[in-house]
């Protein structure tokens, strides 16, 4: 009987939440203004975050690589001649 009993408040509790219900809300201009900025800002600090953590190592990286590169190889010249 216990089992039939919580078979039919599951059953009475889902057709409760499916019935729609009316919102009483209002979002005004400066709440909606303050979402999409908001939005903004969350976007930003990813977009700011990718570039920390990605390109300035990289960016450190390739100048590394440049700057070797720059640099002359030639050993006969450095070396004293006998």
């Amino acid at each position: 009987m216990t089992k039939n009993r919580a078979i039919f408040l599951a059953v009475l509790t889902a057709l409760f939440l499916a019935l729609p219900q009316p919102a009483s809300a209002y979002v005004g201009p400066g709440t909606g203004i303050t979402v999409i900025g908001g939005a903004l800002a969350f976007i930003g600090s990813i977009l700011l975050a990718i570039v920390g953590f990605i390109w300035y190592p990289v960016k450190r990286l390739w100048r590394a690589l440049m700057s070797r590169r720059a640099k002359p190889t030639n050993s006969a010249a450095d070396s004293p001649s006998s």
